[in-house]
């Protein structure tokens, strides 16, 4: 962690640019040879036995020295050829012949296919970037709605787990070219809002013109905090208080009066707060549409006409949902054929498998409005919001909100080909119910590209709350993490949390490197804390419960941010100590010839070596499996292993000694290849690269 000139941080911050805004994306050699080997070996099916399998399966042997690719395909047939397996694999490798890129075919055990790359090839393909092309780009937009915050007090830890995996998701899907818009839906109209609200009207007794000063302090979201929770206390002392919440829910939502008034003035207040802490961690929106524009523009009406007409819903006469309008719950239907017809008929919608949408006194639930707003999401309700500019980030990029009328240049939003909703794993219900809702409606296609992108809750493990300040009992001490609770004001806020990161990341920088400026040290300082945070919000899995640990989040050792930071620092001191500009050499590697780089892929050293450049390859193909999957953990791992890979390749081989000079250009080139595809790895998750740690 060595570094004595201050202007490698420009260096630095320019190289981190150009990565993250935007991404470019080149394609993958790896998947691009993946491609052609497939669509010949299907050729060949076509061709020979008139089959055509649309989607072959290729797998990754389990050691190199078996090559690049494994196909079991000739399992798959074995059966409709009536041929063994092992004999139809042999086939397919005569009929294929040779394929560029590859350097031979065998056949392995009872019928497999295993396909070795051609490294000198492969290797020169990566370094010129020639990937020929890449998959064919799905048509129409992603609209990818994540973070969500009801505006009614700060941010917490559990928000900032959503607006990661969204935003790692939004960069994933454009780093593959993808159209997307980002949305943040606000629900402004809600209990939480409404909670807030009783806290400044009843408990603090503020005017309206109070609450406005108030709303100028800079952390007013902090102050709501604890309104919020003192909220939960008074209502937990006299259920009878509960009616003060009832009558503030009524009068925002009829909107035109004073009530109405503060609450519009204090969450949009919020809102702003919550827009400035997620643009710490260079996350920004598009679109903020709010419930209170979805109720007043009459989206539901719309909706609620379609879903009558189509008999998706149901009046109930009798019964406990007497008055109420009902629609199937989802995962309920059960569809029989009837004896000796061909007439199917689906069971009657039992008391258990109702889902209210519409309540006896005829205000209409969550989910009703949910349905409503997907349904302009996917361009089929007939209605629009109107959009007025209300948020310029830093790099001039503008977010709008919803509104009753319109600006006369706003953008077109909605109308989508595929939706991504980042929800907890709590809301499934709700979001199946909408997914059921659509199929009824018989918008299969908008069903079918509907994801709930489910995730768990962030936790802290009982050191990281007595960090904070917590006071916490002798049993929660002994738990491996304590839930937190914004009702009852236990949890970390956000910019708390970036705050304190920052600060122990600064006190590293300040003791490594005094040389650099405090503007510099500051920018390091950042880059530093937001790459630990968000790489340790990426690397669990979302059906895992994370417990958050300072120590563990911001150390230089293991699966963490700064570790695969780290290596590219290391990468780029390499080039530094050399007296070379990584970029430029990077260029003039471009030349090295095919049959150069295959002479150094020979032997075990060479297969090491060659595995460290495959790694790197897979990266484009790791962006693939992320979308497919909605999984950005995959994206963490990769990054992790290759920074791994990376680390035992600098111990192993001293670079800038290596008195070969053939050697020592391919060396380079290596140091080269992996240090691009961390930086972009690291970009897809909104991590820069720090030029100094």
């Amino acid at each position: 962690m060595i570094g004595k000139r201050a202007n490698r941080v420009k260096h630095a911050t320019s190289l981190l640019q150009s990565w993250v805004f935007p991404l470019h994306f080149e394609g993958s050699v790896y998947s691009f040879l993946e491609r052609r080997l497939t669509e010949h070996v299907r050729e060949f099916l076509h061709r020979t036995y008139a089959i055509d399998m649309p989607r072959i399966v290729v797998e990754s042997p389990p050691r190199i020295e078996l090559g690049e690719f494994a196909l079991p395909l000739a399992f798959e047939l074995a059966k409709q050829l009536r041929k063994a397996p092992r004999k139809i694999a042999e086939e397919i490798v005569v009929g294929i012949g040779s394929i560029a890129g590859f350097s031979k075919f065998e056949v392995a055990g009872a019928g497999y296919i295993n396909a070795y790359l051609d490294r000198g090839y492969t290797a020169a393909a990566m370094l010129a970037g020639d990937a020929a092309r890449s998959a064919a780009v799905p048509p129409g937009k992603v609209l990818v709605e994540h973070s969500s915050i009801n505006p009614n007090k700060a941010a917490h830890i559990g928000h900032l787990r959503n607006a990661i995996l969204g935003d790692t998701f939004v960069r994933l899907l454009r780093f593959a070219h993808r159209e997307v818009d980002v949305q943040n839906y606000i629900d402004n109209t809600g209990v939480q809002v409404a909670d807030v609200i009783v806290g400044f009207l009843h408990l603090e007794k503020k005017s309206r013109t109070e609450i406005e000063q108030l709303t100028r302090e800079p952390r007013f979201d902090y102050y709501c905090w604890d309104v919020y929770a003192r909220v939960s206390h008074w209502y937990a002392e006299d259920k009878a208080n509960l009616q003060a919440r009832a009558d503030t829910l009524h009068a925002i939502e009829a909107g035109n009066n004073e009530t109405a008034a503060v609450a519009e003035l204090i969450s949009t207040a919020v809102l702003r707060r919550h827009l400035e802490t997620m643009a710490r961690l260079d996350i920004e929106y598009d679109f903020l549409p709010r419930e209170s524009e979805i109720l007043h523009l009459h989206f539901w009406d719309a909706a609620f006409a379609k879903l009558k007409e189509a008999g998706v819903l149901t009046y109930e006469t009798s019964g406990k949902n007497q008055g109420c309008w009902v629609m199937r719950r989802a995962g309920t239907l059960k569809v029989e054929t009837l004896p000796g017809s061909e007439v199917t008929s689906a069971d009657p919608l039992s008391e258990e498998d109702q889902k209210v949408i519409v309540r006896s006194n005829g205000t209409v639930g969550y989910v009703g409005k949910d349905i409503a707003y997907h349904m302009w999401k996917f361009g089929l309700l007939g209605r629009d919001f109107g959009y007025h500019k209300f948020f310029r980030y830093s790099d001039g990029h503008q977010c709008w909100i919803s509104a009753m009328e319109s600006d006369s240049d706003h953008p077109h939003f909605g109308d989508v080909a595929e939706i991504y909703n980042v929800i907890d794993t709590r809301q499934a219900e709700a979001q199946n119910t909408v997914i059921e809702a659509l199929r009824e409606l018989g918008h299969n296609e908008a069903a079918d590209h509907y994801t709930h992108f489910s995730y768990e809750m962030v936790a802290l493990t009982p050191r990281c709350a007595a960090q904070l300040g917590y006071e916490i009992s002798d049993e929660d001490k002994k738990r491996s993490w304590i839930e937190v609770s914004g009702r009852k004001g236990f949890g970390v806020k956000a910019d708390d949390l970036l705050d304190r990161l920052i600060a122990s990341a600064r006190e590293e920088v300040d003791a490594r490197h005094q040389e650099l400026s405090e503007e510099d040290r500051a920018g390091i300082s950042r880059q530093i804390a937001i790459g630990a945070l968000r790489y340790f919000m990426l690397k669990f899995t979302k059906a895992t419960v994370i417990a958050f640990d300072f120590k563990e989040a911001l150390s230089f050792e293991g699966e963490t941010g700064p570790y695969v930071q780290y290596a590219i620092v290391r990468a780029s001191n390499i080039f530094r100590k050399g007296g070379l500009d990584p970029d430029q050499f990077f260029q003039q590697a471009q030349s090295l010839p095919s049959p150069e780089l295959t002479k150094h892929f020979s032997g075990e050293s060479g297969d090491e070596l060659w595995s460290l450049w495959l790694t790197s390859a897979k990266t484009s193909q790791i962006v693939e499996q992320c979308i497919a999957t909605a999984e950005p953990a995959y994206m963490a791992k990769h990054a992790f292993q290759l920074a791994q890979a990376f680390n035992t390749f600098y111990h192993r081989h001293p670079i800038l000694s290596e008195p070969d000079t053939a050697r020592k250009q391919f060396l380079l080139a290596t140091a080269a290849v992996v240090r691009r595809e961390l930086i972009k790895s690291l970009a897809t998750m909104g991590i820069g690269s720090p030029a100094v740690m």
